[in-house]
């Protein structure tokens, strides 16, 4: 089985001012090593060594330091996305010719620092028979995914805005908060219905609707959101 990653590392980051005034996010260092790097080596540690970047903030800098360090042993590729930032779902779309020959692809954002145990969790997507399987846990978050009591995706709420987006009905509903990481199986590629700019989400709730799009909760494990300054202070303290 083939599984191959793409890194959303396009964004502008514009929490993460004033490291983002100058420089791309996923670049920003924890105990000396960058997110990206950091990301790509998680990956690799679990045998994905084939991945895809895209690129728009200063991505020069990001090309540069992935040519300079060889791909750090993996064999990264680049989707530039220099003229229009396309958004977690535009960014897979166009992509997806670089992620050919996958039977499984694994996506993440690249402010996300983790433990998760990538092997469980792909056994997981497969003894679901999911389409999609997104990582997720029980931590405060203004935005949560809604899943029934078998862990299928149901809706998504946005607690700050008091938005609610149901896709399946259920009398019975837990909130989870998402991980930024996600198993597509190719099937659930050929079926994305969007084009141009558009959010992952977008693909999870549409799909869910009529498939099997799943929740695995990894609860428990180290998990950051590298989003505002402050927090890569605070993912120092998580990995060394």
């Amino acid at each position: 089985m083939k599984v191959k990653a793409m890194i959303f590392a396009a964004g502008l980051g514009t929490r993460f001012k004033p490291w983002t005034d100058s420089h791309p996010k996923a670049l920003a260092p924890v105990n000396g090593k960058s997110l990206l790097q950091r990301n790509i080596l998680f990956l690799q540690k679990h045998g994905i060594d084939e991945v895809v970047v895209n690129v728009h903030h200063y991505s020069d800098q990001i090309i540069r330091e992935v040519e300079a360090a060889g791909g750090w042993g993996s064999k990264v590729l680049i989707s530039d996305e220099t003229t229009e930032v396309l958004e977690t779902g535009g960014g897979l779309l166009k992509a997806l010719p670089m992620l050919a020959g996958a039977d499984l692809v694994l996506t993440m954002n690249a402010d996300i620092l983790t433990t998760l145990n990538l092997p469980d969790f792909i056994r997981y997507h497969f003894e679901k028979k999911s389409l999609i399987s997104l990582a997720v846990m029980e931590r405060p978050s203004s935005r949560v995914l809604l899943f029934d009591q078998k862990n299928l995706l149901c809706g998504w709420r946005n607690k700050e805005k008091n938005e609610t987006r149901i896709s399946r009905h259920d009398e019975q509903l837990s909130e989870l908060a998402f991980s930024g990481i996600s198993l597509f199986s190719k099937s659930a590629l050929e079926k994305i219905r969007y084009q141009g700019k558009f959010s992952l989400l977008d693909v999870f709730l549409d799909l869910s609707s009529s498939e099997q799009v799943a929740g695995f909760n990894h609860t428990g494990d180290a998990f950051i959101d590298v989003g505002k300054p402050g927090s890569a202070e605070q993912a120092a303290l998580l990995f060394n």
